[in-house]
């Protein structure tokens, strides 16, 4: 279990991360111009990859980019290439990434568009307040207005739907994405140790798949402190 968590775990954050990078000033501009046709041709976009399964768009990108009828652009499997060792610290993280790019492209595709809608959402809800009517009345700039009062408020649902989406990419991308792409990682381990009733190792991924749920709650808490300094769990009670 420790030698195949690395990869499962590399795979949950940096899918977490590009979708929170993309999603996030997404979905705020979004809101800014909700209505506009930016909006309507991008929320289109958003729809139809949310629909695509993420087994079927991972099949899609090994077809098209990994030499399956197209394209020859990425590896077809495995988390290295087979002169891995002879590389130096650059080649090692550049094919690290080489070897990561659809794996990673084909878990973030369905939680991306969950986030975006979630960011704009939230941030339509606290532009249309009043404490923002105010500050523009004030003469406040529109992107003071966004980052100094809007953002700080509209991110904590969104900051709150965090531990969802990294234990979902980390729950269902770890066993889809990880057989499709031929990964030696935890999901594909605990598939293996169903199979073959291991059942040592089935209830060892279970405990990790647990604790990470549990780790990555309390992260979501300090963040929402770091957030809006107003919440303070020291004083409940």
């Amino acid at each position: 279990v420790l030698e195949k968590m690395p990869v499962s775990i590399s795979l949950g954050l940096w899918s977490t991360l590009i979708a929170y990078l993309i999603s996030i000033p997404l979905g705020i501009r979004k809101a800014v111009r909700d209505g506009s046709p930016f909006d309507t041709w991008t929320s289109g976009a958003i729809i139809v990859g949310y629909a695509i399964p993420g087994f079927l768009f991972a099949i899609l990108l090994l077809v098209v980019f990994a030499g399956g009828s197209y394209l020859r652009w990425f590896p077809l499997r495995g988390l290295t290439s087979d002169n891995w060792e002879q590389l130096s610290l650059i080649g090692k993280v550049l094919d690290y990434f080489w070897h990561m790019a659809l794996p990673i492209l084909a878990s973030t595709i369905s939680s991306f568009a969950t986030l975006t809608l979630l960011t704009k959402n939230s941030f339509l809800d606290e532009i249309r307040k009043q404490y923002v009517m105010t500050a523009r009345a004030k003469g406040v700039s529109e992107g003071r207005v966004l980052y100094g009062h809007v953002f700080r408020n509209a991110m904590l649902i969104v900051i709150a739907g965090f531990p969802a989406i990294f234990i979902g990419v980390f729950f269902g991308a770890s066993l889809i994405i990880e057989t499709i792409f031929s990964l030696d990682g935890l999901g594909r381990l605990g598939f293996e140790a169903a199979v073959s009733r291991d059942y040592p190792v089935l209830f060892g991924t279970l405990y990790i798949f647990g604790l990470m749920g549990l780790v990555v709650g309390i992260l979501s808490d300090l963040m929402y402190v770091w957030i809006d300094p107003r919440i303070d769990f020291g004083r409940r009670g």
